[in-house]
């Protein structure tokens, strides 16, 4: 991540904020998810069933790909936060669509660009931060987002 002074950071909208690394969702992974929000529908968990149905296998929980976007905030080189930051937290979306399933051992990445930024008091910043994450080698992204990050310093 980049530190940027606080009278720079409006200079840094409409500007690609870098991509992630990539990272595999392998079924072990999707299991572990399913147990943790008890939701164990048979296309996520049972790899016979899921078979048989267009996907051809079991595929990621669309909220699990959602959940993993401060993981990957945090191997984005060019992910920009305000200098002398205090404490940064998830202050919801604006806007989430999942657009393609993920399927059992794929590769995804997250591709970010600040789309707006709010002082919305002295030392504190609402960011408006568009995302794409990408599914390698497909040419539809998992999922879109406009995620609103608070930032204070």
């Amino acid at each position: 991540m980049k530190t940027v002074n606080a009278e720079e950071l409006a200079s840094f909208v409409g500007q690609p904020m870098g991509q992630s690394d990539w990272f595999q969702i392998d079924q072990e992974r999707i299991n572990s998810f399913a147990d943790a929000t008890l939701d164990h529908q048979f296309i996520h968990v049972d790899a016979e069933k899921a078979k048989l149905t267009p996907f051809g296998g079991t595929i990621a929980h669309g909220f699990l790909t959602l959940s993993l976007l401060p993981y990957f905030q945090t191997t984005m080189a060019d992910m920009i936060v305000p200098a002398g930051l205090k404490m940064g937290m998830n202050y919801g979306f604006d806007k989430i669509r999942f657009l393609a399933p993920v399927k059992v051992d794929s590769r995804v990445r997250c591709v970010a660009t600040l789309k707006e930024m709010t002082e919305k008091k002295a030392g504190q910043f609402l960011f408006n931060v568009e995302l794409s994450v990408e599914i390698e080698g497909e040419e539809k992204p998992a999922l879109i987002a406009d995620w609103l990050l608070m930032y204070f310093i």
